[in-house]
């Protein structure tokens, strides 16, 4: 507890605060009495995530900022540095999701997803490593999630952005070791209980839902936090992130061929939506909480996560002792 309080008075900047992991981590930073600065493309959604964070006791500037755009999150790091002459912590966590073929899905809205999760990444980076070095140190907290390490058939833009978010962030710590302490610590959680998935860009013409076990939002806010105060390299949010990540290692092409598998009997037997581009080019106005009511608030029962492990352990398996009979 004693180290967490070092946080009061530390500026944090949080990207995608507006909903999801973002608003989760503005709230759970914002008991410590932090100055938190919040950005977003949705100016009426911060506003209400400043006066939630306010009434702990923080203090918090909002920025609508898009961060796709590298000018504007200039921008932002000059706002937040002029507001309180320093940046302690950025955290980058603003991005977005389309699902469908791949073929099926439309370019624009391909590089729209890589522009804002992974170059959104790389324009936050880019905009504060100047204030970092010039005061001499600082922490960029990167919520990757285990797409960094799992690819997600049907989101394969997504994947994209995943995979790159992870190779850039390495390049990143290495080419920084010089810098003893400036820190770069990315997070790999599993699946959460957020909105992010109903905003999502859907052309499956199928309802989207999270792959259970699915966790709390605030766990990987605590997450967050914890890394703020004492900087790891790589963070694994969840034992089935830490499960998906050894499976992968170990049997990638099964565990591809398993999610694509999956997928493919999920979308099946899912109802029937319509087309969108969700808040893939614009914000919207709905599901703007912590999270998306795909579970109860807490962490997921540890037989689910066992029944999950012993699941994907036995896919694989199966799928490895039938190639071998090939």
């Amino acid at each position: 507890m004693r180290k967490l309080e070092k946080l009061q008075g530390k500026t944090i900047l949080i990207t995608g605060a507006s909903s999801g992991a973002g608003r989760a981590a503005a709230l759970e930073f914002a008991k410590y009495k932090t100055n938190l600065v919040l950005a977003s493309r949705n100016e009426e959604a911060l506003e209400e995530v400043k006066t939630e964070c306010e009434a702990f006791g923080a203090q918090a500037l909002i920025v609508p900022t898009d961060t796709s755009d590298s000018k504007a999150m200039i921008a932002l790091a000059n706002a937040a540095n002029d507001w309180q002459g320093k940046i302690d912590v950025w955290l980058n966590n603003a991005g977005v999701l389309a699902a469908g073929d791949f073929d099926k899905t439309p370019m624009a809205v391909h590089e729209q997803v890589i522009q804002t999760n992974l170059l959104g990444y790389m324009n936050g980076a880019h905009a504060v490593l100047p204030i970092f070095k010039a005061q001499g140190y600082g922490t960029i907290i990167n919520n990757i999630s285990i797409g960094g390490f799992l690819p997600v058939p049907y989101g394969a833009g997504y994947t994209a952005a995943k995979f790159g978010l992870r190779g850039w962030s390495e390049a990143l710590k290495g080419e920084l070791s010089e810098w003893p302490d400036i820190y770069v610590c990315d997070l790999f959680p599993a699946f959460l209980d957020t909105p992010g998935i109903q905003h999502a860009g859907n052309y499956t013409a199928k309802v989207l839902k999270p792959a259970p076990p699915v966790y709390d939002p605030f766990r990987l806010a605590r997450a967050m936090v914890k890394v703020a105060v004492a900087p790891s390299a790589n963070t694994y949010v969840g034992s089935v992130s830490m499960l998906l990540k050894i499976g992968h290692a170990v049997l990638p092409e099964l565990m591809t061929q398993i999610t694509g598998l999956v997928m493919r009997r999920y979308l099946r037997s899912a109802d029937s939506i319509a087309l969108t581009d969700g808040n893939v080019f614009t914000t919207v106005d709905y599901g703007l909480s912590t999270h998306g009511g795909f579970g109860l608030p807490g962490e997921p029962k540890a037989h689910r996560k066992y029944m999950a492990g012993v699941l994907v352990a036995g896919m694989a398996l199966g799928l490895y002792l039938m190639s071998k009979k090939k």
